[in-house]
């Protein structure tokens, strides 16, 4: 059976398995991605401030915008998951656009692993937003360095199983 009469057989036209398209919309996955990535990640690292891992706030991304007093309250902490979502799916574009045909979980752990050092050491003392490295107890740094480790695990690995995973095509390749 040709590819186009297996294609036709089951419905299908594109390279990804859907109808009349020829693989993944990057922008639509992206925005998705960077979404759930936020929703997810926010909330775990919200529940990482109430069960005392961290002592930076959970809406710390939004401290240059809003008063630490207002972030402090049960408004600022769903205000900085909003932010913290504004950040994953900016960061998930950045990822997909540039980085979306690595292979493997390990260039998202290293994505993670350098925005949290863009943030700790860099962004986050510079704009107020976290203290100095130097300054932050111990606890607190390796409680947000395993968070973004995983949060840029979570971003990379779905990237790459969405664009270098071959399963859906190979049958296709074998019947040539």
């Amino acid at each position: 059976m040709s590819q186009q009469q297996q294609q036709s057989k089951n419905g299908r036209n594109g390279t990804d398995g859907t109808k009349g398209t020829k693989g993944t919309n990057v922008w639509s996955f992206a925005l998705q991605l960077g979404f759930f990535a936020g929703l997810i990640w926010g909330g775990i690292r919200a529940l990482m401030y109430f069960f005392k891992l961290t002592v930076v706030l959970p809406g710390y991304l939004a401290e240059p915008f809003f008063k630490t007093r207002f972030l402090q309250t049960q408004g600022g902490y769903y205000v900085g998951w909003v932010f913290f979502i504004l950040f994953s799916i900016a960061a998930a574009l950045l990822y997909t656009l540039i980085f979306r045909r690595l292979k493997g979980p390990y260039p998202g752990i290293l994505y993670g692993i350098i925005w949290w050092g863009i943030i700790f050491i860099v962004v986050g003392p510079m704009f107020g937003m976290t203290k100095p490295i130097l300054e932050l107890p111990s606890g607190t740094l390796i409680s947000e360095f395993c968070l973004y480790l995983l949060w840029g695990l979570f971003i990379g690995y779905t990237a790459a199983m969405e664009y270098t995973d071959e399963r859906r095509r190979e049958p296709q390749k074998a019947l040539q």
